[in-house]
C-alpha cells in the first residue's frame, strides 16, 4: 500500500472518530439512548468506520 494512501486513511480515520465522538454525545444521541438504550446509527457508523480506516492507515504506515 502506498504511504500517502496510508497517511490519508489514518487522517480520515481520526477525523471520522472525532465526528463520531461528537455525534455520540449529541442531544439526538442522548434522546435515542434514553428511549432505546443505544446511540444513533450515525454515531455508530462514524465510530466504526473511523476505527477501521484508522487501523488500516496505521498498518500501512508501520508496515515496511
Amino acid at each position: 500500500m502506498n504511504k500517502s494512501i496510508s497517511i490519508a486513511l489514518l487522517v480520515a480515520g481520526v477525523v471520522l472518530l472525532v465526528f463520531g465522538y461528537n455525534a455520540y454525545h449529541s442531544a439526538a444521541s442522548d434522546v435515542s439512548r434514553f428511549f432505546t438504550g443505544e446511540a444513533t446509527n450515525k454515531a455508530m457508523w462514524l465510530l466504526g468506520c473511523g476505527f477501521i480506516a484508522g487501523i488500516a492507515g496505521l498498518v500501512g504506515v508501520v508496515k515496511k
